[in-house]
């Protein structure tokens, strides 16, 4: 605390210790208990109090606050830390004859002792581990490698269902663990969201915990609402808890969970016997469907704690419990015919139309063909019937043909010669797998794809600017290319739309007219690389507008001034070519000009202390982020390198790095250098 701050007053204090007791309760209510007390909006604004009452005196803020749910931490170095209870992997099985192995041979090593077992819910997530002494969340480690994991206590402070400081009688010091989930239907708004941004879709929810655990702002975590189920409650072996019966089983120690605030699945069942397991069994395979969050399985434990240390563990595994994982779902549904989408790029991709089935707790009416060696693979046929699987993935997808219901006179599928949009001639390049429209100035999905790349983050970053609003401009004939944008006035954009969830008032249209004069100051090359032009992606864009400097130099290019640029290429060169040739292409980029876009590359570099190198990162990084060394590199005249090869200069290795390219860097004799080293570089 400043020596000369002013201390917070009495009714400050009582205040925070008020909304602090305020939004524990109604969080407990609302994510333990699934009862809502209150209205989001009230909830918020009692929680944007609290946060502007710690700021205002930051000695108020304390480790266990509510406000930490909001993050803002960041953290570039995820700390290793060695567990104190080595986190066992459960050993897997698809068998039902296994699990009843593991029951007789259980039964055999307890010789006569009266047990019981557990079976619950095995979540389809990341497993953590949560430390708590006297009361409060002192630190949160991932998994790891069983031994050794991530310190992630700054994100898992975000995750409201981690209780941050425990209610009711608790052990003195002991260790939560369960998995951290994302719910679907947060998933899925998060993936629609990313479409938006012109980002990819996570491929399930179990990959997008993983990443939002180890996100470097937690403010970012804290968007992402996941969820924390818990599954075991750990005690060291000097814990005063260990005589009490209330912790003498594992059911008991969730039950006692629970009361400290814990949100722990009520789905578990203590079951006598093998007759009571496959019943348990049985029935989630089907039920699992109707959750909200995944699973993947179900998992039996022996119930008595003390029954653990005499049954013991192999390498890897606990002898006291095992894991029975569900077989992905496979069904097989009639093909009624084959449509075909139309991508920003021109990219045509074949979707197989279905007979409605039941799969995966959803109705599946469609599903990807990918392109057309993929249904000349498959042998897929007029009148087949389709074997789709829905496993870990989200996405339904066709994973063969069912032969027994295929007609004697199934014919195979024209694949489509023309696009189904707006009819031009298709196109497929020589070594490439799909067929493409190449009428992308006159194709009504391709300007809408333009337009929506053209404003996402990593392009313009014109948030204001959604896919619905572009169709609304487009269908009110005000905006045909991106150029358009620019010509945009106050009095056309408000009440566009009028009626309709995305329609335009005076503060929308100032916020989108504010939106596209910050958009002039983005740098030439991400200027390039939102006009969307045929393979070129982010890191090419950045290569061309250093290689060549300003975009008239580029207009005027030829193929193999263009082919010469680094990771370039001669087809990337062609369609380049191709595309700054084209008169209505060269007419948008003057009226882009014209509209006071960047057209020239700024030279951002600080010095040539990397000139000639190829510097390789590996790792996590305490002073930079990853982005943020690889700009450094740049800036000091170097390249940064995605993969280790002969022309690698150095590797340079954060914590926890990439196995493969530490052993890939040896098997050279490239140079390993930490982050230290690397900083001496560029200071030198």
């Amino acid at each position: 605390m400043d020596l000369f701050s002013t201390p917070a007053p009495d009714s400050a204090r009582k205040r925070v210790e008020e909304l602090t007791r305020l939004i524990d309760h109604y969080n407990h209510e609302y994510y333990i208990n699934d009862t809502s007390l209150i209205s989001d909006y009230e909830f918020d604004a009692l929680l944007r109090e609290l946060v502007d009452l710690e700021k205002q005196y930051p000695e108020l803020s304390l480790p266990t606050s509510p406000a930490r749910r909001v993050g803002g931490d960041i953290n570039k170095n995820f700390r290793q830390v060695t567990h104190r209870f080595p986190m066992l992997s459960l050993g897997n099985t698809y068998s039902i004859a296994e699990i009843e192995d593991f029951e007789s041979r259980t039964r055999k090593l307890l010789a006569g002792t009266p047990f019981t077992y557990t079976c619950e819910l095995k979540y389809d997530g990341v497993a953590i581990g949560l430390t708590y002494r006297h009361g409060q969340l002192v630190q949160a480690v991932t998994r790891g490698n069983g031994s050794v994991g991530d310190d992630i206590t700054s994100n898992a402070r975000t995750i409201p269902t981690i209780p941050l400081r425990l209610q009711g009688s608790f052990p003195p010091d002991f260790e939560a663990r369960g998995e951290v989930v994302y719910p679907f239907e947060a998933f899925d708004q998060m993936n629609r969201q990313r479409e938006t941004d012109g980002e990819p879709p996570f491929a399930n929810p179990r990959n997008a915990a993983s990443g939002s655990l180890k996100l470097q702002d937690s403010a970012e975590c804290a968007k992402r609402k996941l969820m924390f189920c818990m599954y075991f409650l750990m005690l060291p072996p000097d814990s005063p808890c260990l005589s009490d019966p209330a912790y003498s089983t594992h059911s008991a120690r969730l039950a006692a969970a629970r009361q400290m605030g814990f949100r722990v699945q009520p789905y578990m069942q203590e079951c006598e016997n093998i007759q009571d397991i496959k019943a348990f069994i049985d029935h989630w395979d089907q039920a699992r469907w109707d959750l909200p969050f995944g699973i993947d399985g179900v998992v039996i434990k022996v119930n008595q704690t003390s029954l653990w240390d005499s049954l013991g563990t192999t390498a890897k595994s606990p002898r006291w419990a095992i894991a029975y994982k569900f077989k992905a779902e496979r069904v097989s549904t009639p093909l009624i015919d084959i449509s075909y989408q139309v991508g920003r790029t021109g990219v045509i991709t074949p979707v197989a139309n279905l007979q409605p089935v039941w799969l995966g707790g959803t109705t599946v009416r469609r599903a990807t063909l990918n392109n057309a060696d993929f249904i000349a693979k498959m042998d897929i046929r007029e009148g087949d019937s389709l074997l789709v699987e829905k496993g870990g993935e989200i996405i339904p997808k066709i994973v063969g043909v069912d032969l027994d219901r295929r007609p004697a006179d199934a014919q195979p599928i024209p694949y489509v010669t023309h696009c189904p949009v707006c009819g031009t001639p298709l196109v497929r390049a020589e070594g490439e797998a799909g067929h493409y429209c190449p009428n992308q100035d006159g194709c009504l999905p391709q300007i809408l794809g333009h337009l929506e790349h053209f404003v996402s983050r990593r392009a313009m970053d014109i948030d204001s600017l959604g896919s619905e609003r572009l169709r609304m401009l487009y269908d009110a004939g005000l905006v045909r290319n991106v150029a358009d944008l620019y010509d945009l006035t106050r009095q056309q954009l408000i009440g566009l739309g009028e009626g309709s969830s995305s329609s335009i008032q005076e503060k929308g249209a100032e916020n989108i007219l504010h939106a596209l004069d910050q958009s002039r100051a983005v740098p030439f090359e991400r200027v390039l690389f939102a006009l969307g032009i045929r393979y070129v992606g982010e890191v090419g864009a950045k290569k061309l507008a250093r290689h060549f400097g300003d975009i008239d130099s580029l207009l005027n290019a030829t193929v193999e001034q263009l082919a010469n640029v680094e990771d370039v290429g001669e087809v990337t060169a062609v369609a380049l070519f191709d595309y700054f040739n084209q008169p209505v292409h060269r007419q948008i980029i003057e009226r882009l000009r014209a509209a006071g876009l960047q057209m020239q590359a700024v030279d951002n570099r600080v010095g040539n202390q990397l000139q000639g190198m190829t510097i390789v990162v590996s790792g996590v990084f305490q002073h930079f982020s990853r982005d943020e060394i690889k700009a450094s590199i740049e800036q000091h005249g170097g390249k940064a390198g995605s993969s280790i090869s002969g022309k690698t200069t150095y590797l340079l290795a954060g914590e926890n790095m990439g196995p493969e390219k530490l052993k890939k860097a040896e098997k050279l004799g490239i140079p390993i250098i930490s982050e230290s080293d690397y900083q001496k570089m560029i200071e030198n």
